[in-house]
């Protein structure tokens, strides 16, 4: 008998398509953005690459996560509307319209959260939904300003949204009181993102600072820490967390050092949070939730180390050599995250489709030949042939 949520659930591998499309043209517009040679190569892509990927990419695998969870029909809206604003951003030569369908995207995303939270008052949910909020006023001030005015905004919405999602996955290994203290790691990293545009130098160190600590306490109860330890799919997801926190703790560091990041600060800040970060807990958490929200299975294997891998030694040659000012290698670096990211996405592809086809049947096994009753054996009175309990085993 269907449920209600039938066709909503139907439609979710739909609704990641968009989402799909912004990764790609968000790729192509990082290699535009970097002049380096590009398939499409588009000026007009390559100045939202930001919006790209954080809000429509992000933001629409987030959002279909937590509609799913929803179990509402309403609440596909906001990956729906997301998704359908990083479509317009690609196709539409005026960026306004998909910027606006951004905008209400995540305002639907904020009421799903809003649902959730009534639904068991979870302090886990309550930082999400500020992180939703945070992206909704990014997306909306990016109709006026530039991506890097807004990036404080941004940084703060994938870090609220994946520790709190790590809180209530771990939350057997957490503390009784982590999610309050999770609500006060919230609150300080929304006023230091505040304080980035009234005082920018110390705002910016402010925010790294609390960056630092934040990820330090995630680190500390966070179960991957042990699972690093196992095998299989423990180990596989514990190192791209372990990974994921390393970089989101460079990027803190960073902004200690330099307060508001320009130049090749910008570029390890930056990248070092929605790359080394964000996808790395993207990959972390892809085999358990990519099978709850698209109903097919995702079952791991060795192969989903090589994306993992790659991802992380290029994203540290790309750092390195934008430090050292090395054009080449960064250009390596780049090349190397987008290669990467692709891998992974026809890794997370092949899996599903592999797993997801029907087994072959066994043939059924030929019966055996009816044996022949056995000779009797024919011996000397007050003898007993040797082969005759052997012949009586065999067709017992």
């Amino acid at each position: 008998m269907s449920t209600p949520t039938r066709g909503p659930y139907t439609l979710a591998p739909l609704l990641l398509i968009p989402g799909g499309l912004a990764l790609l043209a968000g790729l192509d517009a990082a290699l535009t953005l970097a002049g380096l040679p590009a398939p499409a190569s588009s000026q007009r892509l390559a100045v939202l690459h930001g919006s790209l990927m954080v809000l429509a990419f992000l933001g629409t695998v987030i959002s279909l996560e937590r509609a799913v969870a929803l179990r509402q029909a309403w609440g596909f809206l906001a990956p729906g509307l997301i998704g359908l604003g990083g479509i317009a951003l690609i196709v539409l030569p005026d960026p306004l319209l998909g910027r606006l369908l951004l905008v209400h995207g995540f305002v639907l995303f904020v009421a799903v959260y809003a649902v959730l939270w009534r639904r068991n008052h979870d302090h886990t949910i309550a930082v999400q939904a500020l992180g939703a909020v945070l992206a909704a006023c990014a997306a909306l001030l990016l109709t006026r300003v530039e991506v890097a005015v807004v990036l404080p905004l941004l940084i703060v919405f994938i870090v609220l949204t994946i520790g709190a999602e790590r809180v209530e996955l771990a939350r057997l290994a957490m503390p009784a009181a982590a999610g309050v203290h999770l609500i006060w790691w919230s609150v300080a990293c929304t006023a230091a993102a505040a304080a980035t545009v009234l005082w920018p130098l110390p705002g910016w160190r402010l925010l790294g600072l609390i960056l630092l600590g934040m990820t330090l306490w995630l680190v500390r109860h966070d179960v991957a820490r042990r699972l690093i330890k196992t095998t299989g799919l423990p180990r596989f997801a514990a190192a791209a967390l372990l990974l994921g926190y390393a970089w989101l703790l460079l990027a803190g560091v960073v902004l200690v050092l330099v307060g508001q990041p320009t130049e090749a600060a910008y570029d390890v800040v930056v990248h070092a949070t929605f790359l080394g970060f964000a996808m790395s807990m993207i990959l972390a958490h892809a085999p358990v939730i990519l099978p709850a929200v698209l109903r097919v299975k995702l079952p791991y294997n060795i192969f989903m180390w090589v994306p993992l891998a790659l991802l992380h030694l290029t994203l540290l040659i790309r750092v390195v050599a934008v430090t050292l000012d090395d054009f080449d290698g960064w250009s390596v670096g780049l090349y190397g995250n987008v290669v990467a990211l692709l891998i992974f996405v026809a890794t997370a592809v092949l899996t599903g489709f592999l797993a997801a086809r029907p087994p072959k049947p066994r043939p059924f096994p030929t019966p055996a030949r009816a044996a022949e009753p056995a000779q009797p054996v024919t011996t000397s009175p007050g003898t007993t042939s040797p082969d005759t309990s052997r012949t009586e085993t065999t067709h017992a």
